[in-house]
């Protein structure tokens, strides 16, 4: 027993001695601790992350998971954070600890920077972590520099390297084409690697998307177990690296795709790296989900706790066959939906070109006269008159070679000039790396601003990934090319919205070819993809849905699939709603129940876009999809539930409502219905506990393809 007493003391002895002599790092949320320990050896180390740790005792039990920021060419077998070549040909490099501080940069936002640096070269390197309390959100980045004589060459640069242990991983990738965007698959993690990248440039996300959720030891579920949500901010190539060791243990290493990218930093330069966000949750995939999006709205998706424009857009009415007279009418048509503002979509411009299909004239901004013999401003004026705002599209980063632009300044365009050029869809990129580019592709945007300041809204295009890679403008520097043409991107966002602070941007790429927190910085909202399809919409907007609020996606009813309007349009209404479809072709019924349904969505717009977000039923799962939204003061909620393609007299089982008050009773109504019709729900008008919402459930699936009800649950 003595001897006993006796090993315990030692033990509790070592414990204090170690906390005394290892300085501890905590970077904490209300809900995650993040926590490093600067080891004797003076190099830094993770030892935990997860549900937080309270008790600061315990930390002197961690174990070193890994070291924080991996280097090349010491002792380690696996994938670096970082490779350098320096000046006299090593390529080895070894950080140890200098130093760091924490500080509070908002009422619950804390900033932590921890130094680190080479003894034998002048290196440093700097980690940054801000950690968002309220929200569970830790976002990490690292900055690069030296002062050797020369400039040194990165070979690779992280974001952030995170490391975990757990018996079973399983990863969820989002990935897909044009059309056919974010579907998930799981698949479990084993020794070795997976990589989840890009190398496609300005239309990154075309392939995979810039985001992943990691769960530990079981498959991801929406309410139970220990997941990690990642995303990167970056309008560009990434790469994402999962590696399993040898003792199964795994790193995470995110950041820019370091294909054909190796940079010749100078010295004193600094090289900032991308943004990589995250979250961990104790309780699932939608403790997760809700973590992103508070965080989305007050902290980086532009205009984020302000109202969203309802729209109507010309592209699937006339595409490029319209004229002033057709696009007049169609305003009248908007003013019919009771929607917010008019959207004039692609081709509006060229002369020498005009802009008639996507062959030709872009690049070249003039207004073609042959359509618009008043110019933009005439529509300007006509939707004023209307009581309604006017948009525009753009795709100011790309040209045709059939254009002015291109004639006048090959040198602008990126392209291999001894070789036959590759065209996506009959275009190539400008080359924004050169600074003369950017103004010319600011000056868009400031030109018609500045003749049109009735313009209220812009959505931006960005059709093709960059092929016949060579950048004129860089010479000799062309592993640059990838970094600096997406720092030349951030270049042009931030003077548009320096300069006009208060215009709201639509984020389009070919669809979901951008969905990334770094240009979401400067757009209100993103175009998920070009399948209107609700059904597809309904997968598209699910996948999406774990890391973006729904006021940042951007949904429109169109004339896609052969689903009844309603289906359409209450798909569309989970998200930021629109139109792009002729109204005065629907019947008088039809035209009824649009305008009534931008009523209803203009009314719920403090749940729906505001309030949290349930997934309840998964169309991965079942034919049916169930969706909720519920607000901050938990008096009123939305629920959308669809019908898919359901089997023959399945049995359905009840909804379960979640993030309800249980003590609380809601009265339970269906809108959004046809005109002259009535809800066929069992339970409909009726009073029920959030207890028995949230235990029992409502009935509100059926074996009727397509079909679709939205129940508004209000607090009595």
């Amino acid at each position: 027993m003595k001897n006993r007493l006796f090993m315990l003391l030692c033990l509790l002895l070592f414990a204090g001695y170690s906390m005394a002599n290892e300085k501890v790092i905590r970077i904490s949320t209300d809900r995650v601790s993040l926590i490093y320990k600067v080891a004797p050896n003076g190099r830094l180390y993770q030892v935990y992350l997860g549900k937080q740790l309270t008790q600061d005792s315990d930390i002197a039990y961690l174990p070193e998971m890994g070291e924080a920021y991996l280097t090349h060419g010491m002792e380690d077998y696996y994938e670096p954070a970082i490779r350098m070549l320096h000046n006299d040909g090593n390529p080895s490099l070894l950080l140890k600890y200098v130093s760091h501080e924490t500080k509070q940069t908002a009422p619950d936002v804390r900033e932590t920077v921890i130094r680190l640096r080479d003894e034998n070269y002048p290196v440093e390197v700097n980690l940054f972590f801000i950690a968002y309390a309220k929200q569970d959100i830790i976002k990490t980045y690292t900055e690069i520099k030296h002062a050797e004589k020369k400039p040194v060459t990165l070979y690779n640069y992280a974001s952030s390297l995170l490391h975990l242990s757990a018996d079973h991983y399983f990863l969820t990738e989002f990935s897909g084409d044009w059309a056919h965007e974010v579907n998930m698959t799981e698949l479990p993690l084993a020794y070795g690697k997976k990589l989840l990248d890009t190398k496609l440039g300005s239309r990154a996300d075309m392939f995979c998307s810039p985001f992943f959720l990691l769960s530990l030891d079981r498959k991801a579920e929406e309410n139970n177990g220990d997941v990690l949500f990642g995303t990167i901010s970056w309008t560009g190539n990434f790469r994402f690296t999962f590696e399993v060791d040898h003792l199964n243990k795994l790193r995470i290493l995110s950041g820019i795709n370091p294909y054909a990218s190796e940079y010749a930093l100078q010295p004193n330069e600094v090289f900032r790296t991308p943004e990589f966000v995250f979250t961990y949750s104790a309780e699932g995939k939608g403790l997760a989900t809700r973590n992103f999006h508070r965080w989305a709205r007050n902290y980086d998706l532009k205009d984020g706790n302000k109202p969203r424009m309802t729209l109507l857009n010309n592209w699937e009415a006339t595409y490029f066959d319209f004229d002033e007279n057709k696009l007049v009418t169609i305003m009248d048509e908007a003013v019919k939906l009771g929607v917010d503002m008019f959207l004039l979509d692609d081709g509006w411009f060229g002369n020498k070109y005009p802009r008639s299909s996507d062959r030709q004239g872009l690049g070249d901004w003039d207004v073609t006269k042959d359509k618009l013999p008043n110019g933009v401003g005439k529509l300007v004026e006509e939707a004023q008159k209307r009581n309604i705002k006017f948009g525009i599209w753009i795709e100011p980063e790309m040209v045709n070679p059939k254009s002015e632009l291109y004639e006048k300044h090959k040198d602008w365009v990126i392209h291999l000039s001894n070789r036959d050029e590759y065209y996506f869809r009959n275009q190539l990129v400008l080359d924004l790396s050169n600074p003369k580019v950017q103004d010319y592709v600011f000056s868009i945007v400031d030109n018609l601003m500045t003749r049109y300041p009735g313009i209220a809204y812009f959505k931006w295009d960005c059709n093709s990934p960059i092929t016949n890679i060579y950048s004129p403008y860089l010479k000799d520097k062309q592993s640059h090319l990838y970094v600096d043409h997406v720092r030349g991107v951030y270049n042009v966002f931030k003077r548009v919205n320096e300069k006009y602070p208060n215009l709201p941007m639509m984020l389009c790429s070919g669809g979901g070819g951008r969905s990334d927190f770094e240009a979401l910085k400067y757009f209100t909202e993103f175009w998920p993809s070009d399948n209107t399809d609700p059904v597809e919409r309904i997968f598209i907007q699910w996948g999406f849905s774990h890391f973006f609020p729904v006021k940042s996606m951007a949904a429109h009813v169109t004339s896609w699939g052969k689903q009844p309007l309603k289906f359409r349009t209450d798909v569309a209404m989970m998200c930021k709603l629109g139109f792009d479809i002729r109204v005065n072709e629907m019947t008088e019924e039809e035209q009824t129940f649009c305008h009534d349904a931008v009523k209803n969505f203009k009314r719920l717009n403090d749940v729906v876009l505001e309030g949290d977000m349930y997934r309840l039923v998964s169309p991965y799962e079942k034919e049916h999809a169930a969706m909720a939204y519920v607000n901050e003061k938990k008096d009123h909620a939305v629920l959308f539930a669809f019908d898919i393609y359901p089997r023959y007299a399945e049995q359905n089982q009840p909804v379960k409502m979640q993030g309800l008050d249980p003590q609380a009773n809601y009265k339970v109504e269906e809108i959004n219905l046809m005109p002259g019709t009535s809800s066929r729900l069992r339970g409909n008008g009726q009073v029920y506990s959030g207890e028995f919402l949230m235990t029992v459930g409502l009935p509100v699936f059926s074996s009727r393809s397509t079909t679709s009800h939205i129940l508004e649950i209000t607090r009595r």
